[in-house]
């Protein structure tokens, strides 16, 4: 009985620590490590690489249009990048669907002035570790990974916002 337990405790341990990464700064989750390059084609028919962006702090946001807490959340990333966007800061967001349809649908709904990638293969959503919707990467302006969240819930935002000001900062 006592070793079935310890069992359980320590299974409730590790899950705490997961989840606390899985949230928590880029740092505890991915070692702050560089971000993977990429080049996705976006939905005005150019390339963009992410390497391009050095010098800048860019929030990544994995998304899809059948993702509840996607929909609540591009608003408010619309608002953040163009609060800060004088301040050397962009949002890339990235679709994940196949369908290139849906993306253009969902964002008749909810228009952005960011620029929105396709990764219709899922190639950068695995070179991420996305297995949540949305995801959320910051990466600083030397291309490191600094922050990274899985999921959206209302206040979450309050989270990026005080990461970006952070960063432009630095």
């Amino acid at each position: 009985m006592k070793s079935k337990l310890s069992r359980i405790g320590l299974s409730l341990v590790l899950l705490s620590a997961v989840s606390f990464a899985a949230v928590g700064p880029a740092s505890a989750a991915t070692g702050g490590g560089p971000a993977p390059n990429f080049t996705l084609k976006s939905l005005n028919g150019k390339n963009m690489k992410l390497s391009e962006l050095a010098g800048n702090v860019v929030l990544i946001n994995f998304w899809a249009s059948w993702c509840g807490p996607c929909r609540e959340e591009m608003p408010l990333l619309n608002s953040l990048h163009k609060k800060y966007e004088a301040l050397g800061f962009t949002v890339l967001g990235v679709n994940v669907e196949e369908q290139v349809d849906n993306a253009r649908g969902f964002l008749k709904d909810f228009p952005v002035d960011f620029p929105v990638l396709l990764d219709n293969k899922n190639q950068v959503s695995k070179l991420y570790s996305v297995i949540a919707m949305p995801t959320t990467v910051v990466v600083d302006r030397d291309g490191n990974m600094r922050f990274l969240h899985k999921g959206y819930k209302p206040g979450d935002e309050q989270k990026y916002r005080k990461m970006v000001k952070k960063l432009v900062r630095e």
